[in-house]
Order: C-alpha cells, then sequence, then structure tokens
C-alpha cells in the first residue's frame, strides 16, 4: 500500500502554500489523511492503466501491470458502488473542524466523489477526457486507447515485464467484448448511439486496428522491444496467436455491431436528442467546468469574448497589411504561409521546432515561478493509426518517478492545419508553461497527498493552460515573432468559439456543419481542424468550455491580487498559491486566491 507519508513533509506543506497554512483539528485532519490514503489506494486498484502511467505498478501492486481496468457493466457498476461508499465515509468527517490545506484537500475530494455520482446516475456512455455518452467512438473506447498505452506506457525491461505485457493482451480481448456489450446496451436499454459520422470515424480507426498480427502494433511492440532486450522470440509468437485468436474476433464483432448503429444512425450531433439528454449535458458541464454556469450563460460568454480578441486581431492583421475581409477570412489567408511539406520528413522538421520553442521559454520561466518541474518534456507526433479522429493537440503527464517524459502530442494527419505561426502558443498551452509545468509542480509537490497529485479537473488545468499561452505573450516569446502573436491570439478566439459551439451544439440543436462553420468563419480555423475539434466536442459534451470558463477565474483571480495588493503583489507569489494548492474545482481556486490575498495584505 502507496501511503500519504512516502511523499508527504507536514514542514514543506505548510511552506509552499503559507495563505492555507492554519491548522486543523488534529483528529480529524488525521481521519482525513487515513481516508485519502484508503481511497488512493481503491481508485489505484480498479485503474491498472493508471497505476502504469504514474509508475506504481509495483511493490505491492504489481499485480496490476498484468491488469486492464473492467469494462464490463458488473465492473462499472462495482466503480460506483465504490464510489458512493467513499463519499459517505468523506461526509461522515466534521468539515468545519477542517482548515486551510485540509480543507482545501476535503473539498476537493468531495466535488470528485459528488461530480462522480452525478454522472454515474446514467446507465450509459464512458469516460474520456470527460464524461461522454459514447463507449465507443472515435476518441472513446479501449480499441483505441490501449494498443498506444501498451506501446508507450507499459515498460519491457525484463521476462516478468513481457509476462505482464502478454497478460494484457489477452485482458485487452475481454475489454473489447464489454465495451461492444455497453454499446449494444447503451443503443437498445437507452437510445444512446453516436452519430452517423462519428460512427464512420471510429469504423476508420477499427479498420486500422484490424490488421494481420504480424502488422499490429500491439505485436510489432512487443517485437521491437523484446529484441533490444535480448528477450526470447517466443513473446513474438505468443502475442500474434493471442491477437490472432481473440484480439482479433473481437475486434471483429465490435465493428459489427459498429456497422449496425451506423445502419440506424442519425445526424442530428447533440445530446438533446436523447431521452436524458439535457441532465446529461447539466451534469457533464458541471464535472468538467467545475462551474454552475447555465448553458445560455455560457454561449454569452464566448461572444461577448470572442468579440473583444477578434479586434485585438483585426488591428494586428491591419499591421501585417491584411485589411480586407472578416477577421476569419485573414486569418484563413495565413494558413498559406509558413506550412511545412505534408511529408514524413516535414512532419519532423515541425516536432523539431516545437521542441525548440519548448526549449527556448525554459530560460524565462525563472522570471515568474519560485518552482519549475524537475521532469523532462518533449513533443511527438500523434501515432498514424489513431490521427483521423485523435484530438489536434494533447498532453500525457510523467510517471511520478520521473522515469517517463511528459509529452506534448501534435495530430500532423494533414500539416497545413499546422502552420509554423500557430504552432508555438500550442507548445506553450500542452507543455511549458501550461500542462506540463502545472502537472509536473503537482506531481512534484511534497505538500499534495497522492490523491491530490492524480486528480484533475478540467476548468482548473485548462483554464491554467489558456492562461499560460497569455504568459508566454507576456514575458515576450512573440516580441520578434508577429505573426506568432496572430497565432496565440487566434488560439484565444478558438477557445472562446468553443464555448459558442459545444452549447450551440447540445443545448441549441446546432447541427455539425453549422458549428464548423461558425469556428471557421468566425475565428479562421482550418476546415479539417474545426470539423475535427467539432466531432470531438459531439464525443465529450462540455469539456471544450473548460478552457476559457477556467482562463477568466485564472485571470480575473490575478487582476483581482493585483488590484488589491498593490505594491505588495508578486506574480511568482500569485503563481505559487494558485499552482501550490494543486488542482482544484474553480470555485475552490477562488477560495484559495481571496485566502492568498487576504494573507498578503495582513
Amino acid at each position: 500500500m502507496l501511503s500519504r507519508r512516502d511523499l508527504l513533509s507536514s514542514a514543506a506543506a505548510l511552506s509552499l502554500v503559507p495563505a492555507l497554512a492554519r491548522a486543523s483539528a488534529p483528529d480529524e485532519a488525521a481521519k482525513l489523511n487515513v481516508l485519502m490514503d484508503a481511497i488512493f489506494n481503491e481508485n489505484l486498484r480498479r485503474n491498472p492503466e493508471g497505476a502504469t502511467q504514474l509508475g506504481f505498478d509495483k511493490g505491492a501492486n504489481a499485480d496490476l501491470k498484468s491488469k486492464l481496468r473492467d469494462e464490463s457493466r458488473a465492473g462499472k457498476a462495482a466503480s460506483k458502488a465504490e464510489n458512493a461508499d467513499q463519499l459517505r465515509r468523506l461526509m461522515a468527517l466534521d468539515a468545519s473542524k477542517l482548515d486551510g490545506m485540509d480543507r482545501v484537500n476535503y473539498e476537493t475530494i468531495r466535488y470528485t466523489k459528488e461530480s462522480a455520482v452525478a454522472v454515474g446516475q446514467f446507465d450509459f456512455g464512458a469516460q474520456g477526457s470527460g464524461p461522454s455518452p459514447y463507449v465507443v467512438s472515435q476518441q472513446t473506447g479501449a480499441y483505441q486507447s490501449v494498443p498506444d498505452f501498451l506501446d508507450t506506457k507499459h515498460r519491457i525491461e525484463t521476462t516478468a515485464d513481457a509476462d505482464a505485457y502478454l497478460a494484457r493482451l489477452d485482458a485487452f480481448a475481454g475489454q473489447l467484448d464489454d465495451n461492444t456489450e455497453q454499446m449494444r446496451h447503451d443503443a437498445s436499454a437507452e437510445g444512446v448511439a453516436p452519430p452517423d459520422f462519428l460512427l464512420d470515424l471510429a469504423l476508420t480507426q477499427l479498420a486500422a486496428t484490424r490488421t494481420t498480427a504480424d502488422k499490429s502494433l500491439l505485436v510489432t511492440s512487443i517485437a521491437r522491444r523484446a529484441k533490444e532486450k535480448g528477450l526470447s522470440d517466443d513473446y513474438v509468437k505468443k502475442a500474434a496467436a493471442i491477437y490472432d485468436a481473440k484480439i482479433g474476433p473481437a475486434l471483429d464483432r465490435q465493428i459489427a455491431q459498429a456497422k449496425t448503429l451506423r445502419a440506424a444512425a442519425s445526424h442530428d450531433a447533440g445530446v438533446w436528442r436523447f431521452k436524458d439528454g439535457e441532465a446529461f449535458y447539466a451534469a457533464a458541464l458541471r464535472s468538467t467546468t467545475t462551474t454552475s454556469m447555465t448553458p445560455d450563460q455560457i454561449h454569452q460568454l464566448g461572444l461577448d469574448q470572442g468579440k473583444d480578441i477578434a479586434a485585438r486581431i483585426d488591428l494586428l492583421l491591419q499591421k501585417q497589411g491584411m485589411t480586407t475581409g472578416t477577421v476569419g477570412e485573414r486569418i484563413l489567408a495565413l494558413y498559406k504561409q509558413e506550412v511545412y511539406p505534408n511529408t514524413d520528413d516535414g512532419k519532423a522538421q515541425c516536432i523539431a521546432y516545437c521542441n525548440q520553442r519548448l526549449d527556448e521559454i525554459r530560460p524565462h520561466l525563472p522570471a515568474v515561478f519560485k518552482r519549475i518541474p524537475d521532469y523532462k518534456f518533449e513533443v511527438r507526433r500523434v501515432p498514424p493509426q489513431t490521427e483521423p479522429g485523435a484530438a489536434s493537440a494533447f498532453s500525457q503527464p510523467p510517471t511520478l518517478d520521473g522515469t517517463r517524459p511528459g509529452i506534448v502530442y501534435f495530430n500532423l494527419h494533414d500539416s497545413a492545419e499546422w502552420p509554423k505561426w500557430c504552432l508555438s502558443t500550442t507548445v506553450f498551452h500542452e507543455g511549458l508553461p501550461g500542462h506540463q509545468l502545472e502537472g509536473g509542480l503537482a506531481l512534484a509537490n511534497t505538500s499534495l497527498p497522492l490523491i491530490r497529485k492524480v486528480t484533475g479537473f478540467s476548468g482548473y488545468a485548462e483554464g491554467w493552460a489558456l492562461y499560460a499561452e497569455q504568459l508566454a505573450d507576456e514575458i515576450g516569446m512573440y516580441d520578434d515573432d508577429p505573426l506568432g502573436r496572430i497565432g496565440y491570439l487566434q488560439f484565444q478566439l478558438f477557445r472562446a468559439n468553443r464555448c459558442v459551439v459545444d452549447t450551440g451544439i447540445h443545448h441549441m440543436k446546432w447541427s455539425r456543419e453549422q458549428a464548423v462553420q461558425f469556428l471557421v468563419e468566425h475565428g479562421g480555423s482550418a476546415p479539417g481542424f474545426a470539423a475535427r475539434e467539432i466531432e470531438r466536442y459531439c464525443t465529450i459534451p462540455g469539456q471544450a468550455c473548460s478552457y476559457k470558463l477556467g482562463h477568466t477565474v485564472w485571470t480575473r483571480g490575478r487582476a483581482r491580487a493585483k488590484t488589491a495588493l498593490g505594491a505588495k503583489y508578486d506574480i511568482k507569489d500569485f503563481h505559487e498559491a494558485g499552482l501550490g494548492c494543486g488542482r482544484v474545482p474553480l470555485d475552490v481556486l477562488d477560495g484559495v486566491i481571496d485566502r492568498f490575498i487576504a494573507a498578503r495584505k495582513a
């Protein structure tokens, strides 16, 4: 069992966030610490992939390295029951006796448990980067996540590691069938199935995954790595046998079920069309944004902020001599400039430039941060087999022990969607000082219990990453790159527009095509990029709104601190307060900032 004592120093806990350092009742704080340890270990046992991701599939949890999550309906029911029991145990504590970081920890864990209960009331769907009504789509389902996970996260150093890999291949076949059964249930019992265009994407990716054993990543991965470690050739033969006997047939069954759904699929994009669609969207918005804003309020915020950002871009475009056409039309015209060749060599050049920008911002960070994580970070290309439906860019954290770096992925399906002038801001968002810095500081934060290190909130994290894009501009990363600054603001506009199109799709009954057109016309997004993004929002409702809402909370909090503190304000202290508390719901973050301001004024 992993204990909070393994990583927690009480002295460090008090020094990192002075504004939160007030004392709780010792007995109640101790009960909370014990309970957080227990919940962390219970959750870890239910999530073997997460254990490997964190580097915790060793010691007392070494058996997890040969397992995958239980995706069966019985397994999901057991997970919901365990979550409800964890919430019951948490609510039994006397929160009035908790203060400082203990109170933040309590409020944060309680939020995650209550949010899971709210989402878990719906007997359909799955969890992606947020609640999804669809267990299998272009972005959800074991078929698209496990092969890359096994290739990039499951380390093979010894025969025991290779044996565990084979055991996971066997479990993967079971996961596929569990997903297929959930697809069947959701459609027949709940009337929930993906729209036709999402099924088309999923079928394309399923077909690419369903290949011959010798061409499957599941087999070529262990073949390559077993050879590098001098392990027996038998592992390749055994992996191929499992693929042919179990995985291939399971993929065939899933493809058949997806085709059955496709034959009767609707083209309507939003969850409004389902019996419980309105309630599901409300729960998804609450889960991912961690706010109580209504769809109508979020829609209007997106329109208002989009208008302001577009005005700033207009002035910059005029300075470039681009005065004719709408802002969106002029941005689209920029997509013809600084484009890398759509070849493997051109894509390698693109990734090299992204890593260069990551290196270039590092020396600037100590000017605005008290702590920089020691972890390594790098940029990679999305694996070609999952490019058609993968997000345009995303980030994966390092292992807690630093044995694997944090990774920023770019989807280079079409290099024309990523001209050089719009790469930097995404590197800063996904890498430094964005997700990788924020996440790296959480992992390295000795004041946080383990469960807080691995618990994330889209509103907090995506809001920070969007603020990090702004911060990169403020510390001079575009001083000699005017097109790059336009790219930064275009992505700010894009996040405002996300609030408009996500609520448009799921609340106002917009079509896929209407939403794509809005991103193209009002934000200058490349059509292919816009389509892939809209398809993502159709799959994971609400999550796209978390970026701008979170960014708004971070920037308003900073403005509030600057106004209140005057000469006492220090941006390093503000960042330390907001990041030192770890990932929290946005309402909790506002409270943290208020206590930081009060402590500094005292």
